[in-house]
């Protein structure tokens, strides 16, 4: 668990946006044959809500949000496989319960609605979600910890295909990677994929908001290392 300085913590929505700069992935994180999706970046000013219709929409950030930003990035088909689609999201939230709301929020939405409509020619259905507080089966390095698996169909790579959307809670940040499988790709292989930037965009968070250890007074704890972890839109 991170043990947050809070004078390192982000106080207005210009630091905010430089620090989830800093923070989320590059392409590269995800293997070496990814690339940028077009569009890229998501406007940093607006942040997909899901409606009551279950369908998802851009919206302006809400007022407890410092700043947000979600990056596309795709595996190009190759070798039989259709092409991969990846996501990470990185949000500031003023405060920790509100990061924690957003966390509940997912589980919710997930109930209200099994299947979901991310765009035209773009569904999600069978969702299920498994929550993990701090402590709960292996989840030592987050407050709270999120697995959201269902199935993928789209126009472009036809279905269903697997469906992963991981999201961890540290303070009033959240952070996800999420995977929208193709031909030949398996669960395990989406998993896979989304391990190391997962991992390295916590382990980079820790780095700027942690307090800072004075020199010979030890090294940093091990839930602060990547390497004490366990195995959307």
């Amino acid at each position: 668990m991170a043990d947050i300085d809070p004078a390192r913590l982000p106080a207005t929505a210009a630091q905010a946006a430089a620090l989830v700069r800093d923070v989320i992935a590059q392409p590269s994180a995800f293997g070496p044959d990814t690339v940028r999706r077009s569009p890229y970046e998501n406007d940093p000013r607006r942040w997909a809500v899901l409606g009551d219709d279950c369908v998802w929409e851009q919206r302006a950030l809400p007022e407890d949000v410092l700043a947000s930003l979600t990056r596309h990035y795709e595996v190009p088909a190759s070798g039989g496989k259709g092409p991969l689609a990846l996501s990470a999201v990185v949000t500031v939230h003023r405060t920790a319960e509100q990061a924690d709301w957003e966390n509940a929020e997912v589980l919710e939405e997930m109930l209200r609605c099994p299947s979901q409509l991310l765009r035209s020619g773009e569904v999600l259905t069978d969702l299920t979600d498994v929550p993990n507080a701090l402590g709960d089966s292996g989840n030592g390095f987050a407050d709270d910890a999120l697995t959201e698996t269902g199935t993928y169909t789209g126009d472009r790579v036809g279905g269903p295909h697997p469906y992963i959307w991981e999201q961890t809670r540290v303070g009033p940040f959240t952070i996800a990677v999420s995977a929208k499988g193709a031909k030949g790709w398996s669960k395990t292989e989406l998993f896979d994929r989304l391990r190391d930037p997962h991992v390295m965009m916590r382990s980079r968070l820790r780095g700027a908001i942690e307090r800072e250890t004075p020199a010979g007074n030890g090294s940093p704890s091990a839930s602060g290392s990547p390497t004490a972890e366990g195995a959307r839109r």
